[in-house]
């Protein structure tokens, strides 16, 4: 069974900047790109960073750690030195309150 979860308010989310969010205790970090919201894995599959801290551009973030980039639409490892692709989320809106769906 699948469950949604408002994580957040869309107000909260500026274009092209990232939301730390907690999805049950799994950190999240939502993007705003060209108005739609996406949600992945808030820490870097390298070692741990906080991804929503790193650098966004032209719809990847940049690790603040070690410099890893990440597709943020799908959550695929673009370079090194993670090897690992992100987890991605489901996102939907209703009005201003922005949910993830999270698999059971």
């Amino acid at each position: 069974m699948e469950n949604w979860h408002r994580v957040a308010s869309s107000s909260d989310l500026a274009d092209g900047e990232a939301l730390a969010v907690d999805l049950g205790g799994t950190p999240l970090a939502l993007y705003r790109i060209d108005g739609r919201i996406y949600a992945i894995s808030d820490v870097c599959t390298h070692e741990y960073a906080v991804l929503s801290q790193g650098f966004i551009e032209a719809g990847t973030i940049e690790c603040p750690l070690h410099a890893a980039q990440f597709d943020i639409p799908t959550g695929r490892c673009l370079s090194g030195p993670a090897m690992e692709d992100l987890r991605t989320y489901e996102v939907r809106q209703d009005g201003n309150d922005v949910y993830v769906r999270q698999a059971e």
